[in-house]
Parts: C-alpha cells; structure tokens; sequence
C-alpha cells in the first residue's frame, strides 16, 4: 500500500511537470530567435543532453555538427558548424531558441525544428509517398529534452 502512494505521487509529479511544459505553439521567441524561458520549468542535464546528441532515434545533432569532446561517437558532420566552445560565445536563451526552431534565428537554416508541431510545408511520409496527416504532429525533441541539449551545449567552453 505504502509503495502504490509513493508510485501514485510519482506519476502525479510527472504529470504536473509535464502540465507545465510550454507547449511548442506558445514558445515565445524574441526579435533574434532567443527563447528567455525555460520550455520545461526544470533545469536541464547535460548528461541526458549527450545521449540526445550522440543517438539516432533523438536528436543526432553530431550528424551534421562536430564536437571534439563527443570524439568516441562516429560520424561528426560538417554541415552545421563545430560546437566546440558555444558556451562561451552563446546564451541558454540564444541556444534554447536555435534548438527548438533555428530558422527563427537564421531564416533558410536547414537544420530541423526540434520543437515544432505544425506549420510544415509537406509532413508525411516521403519514403512511401503517401498523403500528409491531417492531425497535429508531435514535436522531435520534448520540452526537457530541449532543456537538455542546451544544458550540455552550455559546458562546451574554451577555457
């Protein structure tokens, strides 16, 4: 009985930290694509950022930026530029913004919007051709998972 309370607290926990998630249509970017709020309420971990960056099913950010300290996972890109030192040169606020939507902060980015849900030119499936959803898309990353990533982009300094 004691431990089904402590269970039931846990997931009611969950479910108000995910209550106060900025949903990705109500984001609210500044005149340069900077977000100053946290999109989850809870700081980020930069040790759950790194799994985001390094794994295929998430965000795979090192398939199109390098990072040296990310060295043991292969395949490091170069479309997007190094990351090394971004923590000196850039701001959660800026940072969080270029996570969840780079084209805010540099229009024509190719890089994907990782906090979106709609407002796509062609959502569907292009691999078989079939028509786009009609229902809203989920975004890729969550809200802490954005926090994440930023969190571990923050400790990419220089010095």
């Amino acid at each position: 009985m004691k431990i089904t309370m402590i269970a039931l607290a846990a997931v009611m926990a969950a479910g108000a930290a995910q209550a106060d998630d900025v949903a990705p249509g109500d984001v609210q970017f500044d005149e340069y694509g900077a977000v100053a709020a946290s999109l989850s309420g809870t700081d980020g971990d930069p040790a759950n950022g790194i799994k985001i960056m390094t794994s295929r099913a998430k965000g795979n950010c090192i398939a199109c930026h390098e990072v040296t300290a990310l060295q043991d996972t292969p395949f490091h890109g170069e479309v997007g530029p190094v990351l090394d030192g971004i923590g000196d040169y850039r701001s959660a606020e800026e940072l969080r913004g270029i996570v969840a939507n780079a084209k805010m902060t540099f229009e024509g980015s190719v890089m994907p919007a990782f906090y979106k849900t709609s407002g796509f030119i062609r959502p569907g499936n292009a691999y078989t051709g079939k028509a786009a959803k009609e229902e809203e898309l989920t975004p890729i990353l969550s809200a802490q998972e954005i926090e994440d990533v930023v969190a571990y982009l923050l400790t990419l300094k220089e010095s």
